[in-house]
C-alpha cells in the first residue's frame, strides 16, 4: 500500500501551468485519503485514493488540465485501482498555503 507522503511525491510531478510551481508546493492539495479497494482487478492489494483539493480562483482557466493531471498521475501507480478528485472551495487558497520550497523557487 502506498503511504500519504508517496501519494504527495507522484503529485509533486503534477503542475499549475499559469504559476509554473507542483500543486503539492503551491499549496493546492488539502487531503489524501486512501482505503483497500477489494473489488480490484487483477486482485493483489490495490487501493482507492480520493484526493481532496482547490484551485487559485473559481475561475481558472486550467483546471480541467489540473484535474486530468491529478487523476492520470495517480491512475497511472499500478497499486492504484480508483481515483477521485474533490474540489472543494473551503478553505479558501490563499497564497500563504504555498510550501518554503515553493516560495524559493517563485523567488517569494
Amino acid at each position: 500500500m502506498l503511504s500519504e507522503e508517496q501519494i504527495l511525491a507522484a503529485l509533486r510531478d503534477c503542475y499549475d501551468p499559469e504559476v509554473k510551481l507542483n500543486l503539492v508546493d503551491l499549496g493546492l492539495i488539502y487531503r489524501i485519503e486512501t482505503a483497500p479497494d477489494p473489488d480490484s482487478t487483477p486482485k493483489w492489494p490495490r487501493q482507492r485514493v480520493k484526493v481532496t483539493m482547490t484551485l487559485t480562483t473559481p475561475q481558472c482557466p486550467a483546471s480541467g488540465l489540473i484535474f486530468e493531471q491529478v487523476h492520470n498521475r495517480l491512475a497511472g501507480l499500478p497499486e492504484i485501482s480508483r481515483v477521485n478528485v474533490d474540489l472543494v472551495w473551503e478553505p479558501k487558497w490563499t497564497p500563504h498555503r504555498i510550501s518554503e520550497a515553493g516560495r524559493r523557487q517563485l523567488g517569494i
